[in-house]
């Protein structure tokens, strides 16, 4: 594993487990908790279409690379399907104002999803394992695509893959605590479990790194399809986040419009911390295949 990839994985281990004590610390009102998913999803969608994608099809042509994304998205699509888990909201906030004004409030139930799915300890149990596994594949499926070689390596590649994750980890550990409530837990073994799920990340990318460390040593191909398929996972649940909230939100439409907004200019934004590297030598971008093609009559 190397440095900067280790250096994510602490820091979500440590955001994982801070998040289930933020209900101590900030009081999580519903609007506030929208205005941050609306946030992070459009961060996540931004980061997985200008971010993922681009670096996959620098590996792989478009087509394949396409079809990578539809296998994520799908995978990502049908763990959310039969393990209904996805679930952020306030806790205690029912009786808010601004949640009451919410047309989808009247469907909230202590043990029940807002749109009518059962939430239960093995289900979400089994989805958010999956969920951060396939998380902690997409964030060293990322750092791999961004080390690069030579003068075209980042200082800290992956760094947007990992802000986002970092960012959606607290919200994780709040759906951990709604159903640790739900089973009427202890807080002491509410938050052992929540610390329990929070190495699912860091689990997910040592797996990916070990299990498929001779692949990515020799070929850049693997990596280019492991970030296509993270780009989808990362599309399927941004857009998890944001579609269904269009028929509830009417009366806060600017707010929410705005934060997705800026969710997008900000992962817009760490590509210019991530970019250090190919435009340097003033070549047009290729797919690596063409590259290698290319130059390899010429010594460097």
């Amino acid at each position: 594993m190397t440095v900067p990839l280790l250096v994510y994985c602490l820091l979500i281990v440590a955001a994982s487990i801070l998040g289930g004590w933020i209900p101590l610390v900030v009081k999580l009102t519903h609007r506030r908790m929208q205005l941050i998913v609306s946030f992070i999803a459009g961060m996540m969608f931004g980061v997985g279409l200008l971010h993922m994608l681009p670096h996959a099809m620098e590996k792989i042509p478009i087509k394949p690379a396409m079809y990578s994304l539809i296998g994520g998205f799908l995978v990502m699509f049908f763990i959310e399907r039969f393990f209904c888990f996805h679930h952020h909201d306030a806790p205690d906030d029912e009786e808010s104002d601004h949640a009451a004004s919410c047309s989808h409030s009247q469907h909230d139930h202590d043990n029940e999803h807002p749109h009518g799915h059962k939430l239960t300890w093995s289900g979400a149990a089994i989805g958010m394992t999956l969920h951060s596994l396939i998380g902690g594949v997409a964030l060293a499926s990322a750092v791999a695509g961004g080390m690069g070689v030579g003068e075209h390596t980042i200082a800290w590649p992956g760094i947007a893959a990992f802000a986002v994750i970092l960012l959606h980890k607290p919200f994780d550990a709040l759906t951990v605590l709604t159903l640790a409530k739900i089973g009427n837990l202890s807080k002491f073994h509410s938050h052992l479990i929540n610390a329990l799920f929070s190495l699912a990340v860091p689990l997910g990318a040592v797996l990916f790194t070990i299990g498929f460390s001779s692949v990515l040593e020799s070929s850049s191909t693997f990596i280019g399809y492991a970030l296509a398929f993270s780009a989808g996972t990362f599309l399927c649940i941004s857009l998890s986040d944001l579609l269904p909230e269009l028929q509830f939100h009417h009366h806060d439409r600017l707010g929410l419009s705005g934060a997705l907004l800026g969710g997008l200019i900000v992962a817009w934004g760490f590509g210019l911390l991530e970019h250090t590297q190919h435009d340097h030598s003033g070549h047009n971008h290729a797919p690596a295949a063409v590259q290698v093609d290319e130059h390899a009559g010429h010594n460097h």
